[in-house]
């Protein structure tokens, strides 16, 4: 299955879904997106682009370090932040990194009347099948 179908059969799963994507944060790009409504490309461009900053940003990185560092782990390059949530006005936007490909990302953009536990778990049930269309 292609990356785009397998993000187009994830969306009736997720609570009152209204946008899938997958993002490569190694390079910002976005490698696959699907949505109800249409958006110029310059938008999916910098949405790409923030989620590697989310999650791999300078500061982020420098916090994941930190914590490394007064635990006394390694700097082996496993990262913290897996999973983020971001409330907009109308929205709830679940950012989920990779679990085979940690410099990926899976977004799903909900309504914010869909029950937000379960768009947790119904994102992290969709994670799997979605790396594995890579």
């Amino acid at each position: 299955m292609s990356l785009e179908k397998a993000l187009n059969a994830s969306m009736p799963g997720i609570p009152e879904c209204l946008a899938a994507g997958y993002v490569d944060m190694s390079t910002g790009m976005l490698l696959a997106v699907k949505t109800v409504d249409s958006h110029p490309a310059e938008v999916l461009d910098l949405v790409a682009a923030a989620t590697a900053d989310m999650f791999q940003g300078t500061n982020v990185s420098a916090i994941e370090r930190m914590f490394k560092r007064s635990r006394g782990l390694p700097d082996d390059g496993h990262h913290y932040f897996q999973e983020m949530i971001v409330n907009s006005d109308n929205l709830v936007h679940m950012f989920l990194r990779g679990k085979k490909h940690d410099n990926h990302a899976l977004i799903f953009v909900c309504r914010n009347t869909a029950n937000i536990g379960m768009i947790i778990s119904k994102s992290r049930l969709a994670l799997p099948t979605i790396e594995a269309a890579l």
